[in-house]
């Protein structure tokens, strides 16, 4: 054994540069100031090739020695999460290693919170990474990669971190199978190899047309850190309040939905219906992914009926939960745990609405109102297999990575996204005094360039499906797909303000598909739900005439492309790291904020809804401030949400008299039409 150690240690040390031993004691020891390149090369190595033991000689030595009780002055707990999770090691309760996780499991969801909370504990980096690397060889695989992303993103001594892409760290549960088996014989043959991936289904199936958007593994990995960075098992003993958490529930997967429904209109499809229990699931599913361990993915037939789920739900307890949920808006009011009335009818009763439809732990009730969203995950993902008779491992649909890529998932989120627009329904529609900013005239509002979507290849890494062997070298091995992408281009307004002095104004950009799949026009009170958010920002007008461009890839609706893996290594491994712009993956990607345009034009109404600033921005200085980039659908860490307004304003409400938007002189829309050119790869 100590001499395959001893390999190992020698083809670490040509893989990864080396550390001087003083460097290391010094870390060891408690030094605070660890530069961010340093704490950036600690999570790399922690992440690399996750299912083989450390590879690094300082993380091992650290986790060969490091007692994680040693002192308990390093935690701000005193050690007690630390303690708990030690106990469950001794007495062998934690999954093994090399078995599936799944955040939807109660029990390795707890493990895996375990970690967590002694990392969230941890007073500096010393303690942090020191866990991490002891835990990293203790602890289920997936396990241990939640614990430690959530634990990066919300811990406020790993700032400055980037962490890896997902699917270039777990690169089984983005991959189709076949491409994982190619990657296995080129690491086996020692040949570099660089394959090419296609969607799931097949031509034969209409779904397929718009696989593009539930498989794009940016979209994935924005749906998954979205949960990360907003868990539905987050309690504020933590560190802080997740502002408005309920409301981004709802705003990120209305908005997930509304832009599918769009890609939907420009491959000649209907919008996606929602799903019923008491109706068969029309679409069935194939994965084509499997598990790192654990066997394939479960597969889904067409026109299955919903079965109960032994040891999760019934069918029938879905519906009641649906039906409770269904009286609180009827009602106005949701009913606390307590008995107090909780009143819905007002523009935070959605934030409450979202917290119980997903039931996180905000929620005020979650006994009563039960988790309708988690539930509904597992009970899609195990329709395959709801009695356990073949012991199948999770579906798609209980992972958070993997969801999107099940045509159920958007049918699931229309039956939600229906439920909370059955509130917004019930809301009284916007006056003209809630909408009217006084003196300021939205004269035009356009774009410059031409909005142009098309089809690129993207490559990413694959080295870390694979197994790794003592002494024998990684071979190149990649993995490419075709994605959506669009050209550059501006919103371009020019806006009066008569008001004799400066404003801040909120400057907020819809784009809303203009016919159905018939080619009929929309009413403004059958379009206004489909809107897609392009941007919203905060703006000083100068009195008089004021001409605003606005780039698209400076929307705060999206995030550019996580670096490669490489990259951050290539980057922390020189010294100097600084990508603070990659720091959130929470966000659409950049190149998919158009949504995919029809050869001879696709028509959508762009509006922009100029609003008095003084009254929305939460923050004092809104106009120079980014707040984090990405703030529309992800908010902004450990801050209050930067935009008083309810999500979708002002269109967010039903209309019924479209005159109050016409006459409103800060609200403005043109009709532009996005087109695809099929001729650029």
């Amino acid at each position: 054994m100590e001499v395959f150690v001893l390999f190992a240690l020698v083809a670490v040390a040509a893989a990864w540069p080396s550390f001087d031993l003083e460097t290391l004691e010094g870390y060891i020891q408690g030094d605070s100031s660890v530069p961010t390149a340093k704490k950036q090369q600690h999570v790399n190595r922690l992440l690399w090739k996750v299912y083989d033991h450390l590879h690094d000689g300082e993380l091992k030595s650290i986790a060969g020695s490091f007692n994680p009780e040693g002192d308990k002055s390093i935690y701000s707990d005193g050690g007690e999460a630390v303690h708990h999770l030690v106990q469950e090691l001794n007495d062998h309760r934690l999954l093994e290693q090399h078995h599936w996780f799944s955040l939807f499991n109660s029990r390795q969801r707890e493990e895996a919170l375990m970690l967590f909370d002694v990392l969230m504990h941890c007073k500096n980096w010393n303690c942090f990474v020191n866990n991490a690397a002891y835990w990293r060889e203790k602890m289920n695989e997936g396990e241990f990669v939640y614990g430690l992303y959530v634990a990066v993103i919300h811990s406020d001594v790993a700032e400055g971190v980037v962490l890896p892409p997902l699917y270039e760290v777990t690169p089984h549960l983005f991959t189709n199978s076949e491409i994982i088996q190619q990657a296995y014989t080129a690491k086996m043959t020692n040949t570099p190899g660089k394959f090419h991936m296609e969607f799931t289904g097949t031509k034969r199936n209409k779904e397929q047309r718009v696989a593009y958007f539930g498989e794009d593994i940016g979209m994935n990995t924005h749906h998954v850190t979205w949960h990360m960075d907003y868990p539905f098992w987050w309690k504020d003993s933590y560190g802080y309040h997740l502002d408005r958490k309920g409301e981004l529930f709802f705003w990120a997967h209305h908005q997930l939905t509304v832009r599918f429904d769009a890609e939907r209109l420009s491959n000649y499809l209907d919008p996606v219906d929602e799903l019923h229990w008491e109706k068969p699931i029309e679409e069935g599913f194939a994965p084509h992914t499997i598990y790192k361990y654990g066997g394939e993915f479960p597969a889904r037939p067409d026109n299955i009926r919903f079965e109960d789920v032994d040891g999760v739900a019934r069918v029938r307890d879905m519906i009641i939960t649906e039906s409770r949920i269904r009286d609180a808006i009827a009602h106005g009011y949701i009913e606390a745990d307590d008995g107090s009335h909780i009143n819905i009818v007002n523009e935070r009763g959605i934030d409450k609405l979202g917290d119980i439809i997903e039931s996180s732990l905000y929620s005020p009730n979650i006994q009563y109102y039960g988790p309708l969203h988690n539930l509904a995950h597992i009970m899609l993902g195990r329709q395959g297999d709801p009695h356990g008779k073949y012991n199948l491992p999770p579906g798609v649909m209980e992972h958070f990575e993997t969801a999107t890529r099940d045509p159920s998932f958007f049918r699931l989120h229309k039956y939600m996204d229906n439920i909370f627009k059955e509130h917004k329904d019930s809301l009284p529609p916007y006056t003209r005094e809630d909408l009217d900013f006084p003196g300021v005239d939205v004269e035009s509002i356009g774009v410059q360039g031409e909005l142009k979507t098309y089809f690129e290849d993207y490559e990413f890494d694959l080295r870390n499906a694979v197994d790794s062997a003592d002494g024998i070298a990684d071979v190149d091995l990649k993995a490419y797909i075709s994605r959506l992408n669009h050209q550059d281009f501006s919103f371009v307004a020019d806006i009066s303000n008569n008001n004799g002095g400066p404003v801040l104004a909120t400057l907020r950009i819809y784009l809303c598909p203009r016919r159905d799949n018939n080619g009929q026009i929309f009413t403004f009170d059958q379009g206004h739900w489909n809107c897609i958010e392009m941007d919203k920002f905060w703006k000083k007008l100068s009195p008089g005439k004021n001409h605003i461009v606005r780039k698209s890839s400076e929307s705060s609706v999206t995030v550019p492309d996580v670096p490669h893996f490489q990259t951050l290594i290539d980057a922390a491994d020189s010294g100097n790291f600084n990508m603070g712009e990659f720091e959130s993956a929470c966000g659409i990607p950049n190149r998919m904020l158009l949504p995919k345009g029809k050869e001879d034009g696709m028509e959508f109404a762009l509006v922009l809804a100029v609003t008095d600033g003084s009254k929305d921005a939460a923050n004092s200085n809104a106009a120079d401030n980014e707040h984090g980039g990405s703030h529309a659908h992800c908010g902004q860490r450990g801050e209050v949400y930067p935009d008083k307004q309810p999500m979708g304003y002002p269109i967010d409400r039903r209309i019924p008299d479209r005159r109050v938007y016409d006459e409103t002189t800060n609200i403005q829309f043109n009709i532009v039409k996005v087109y695809h050119d099929d001729t650029h790869h």
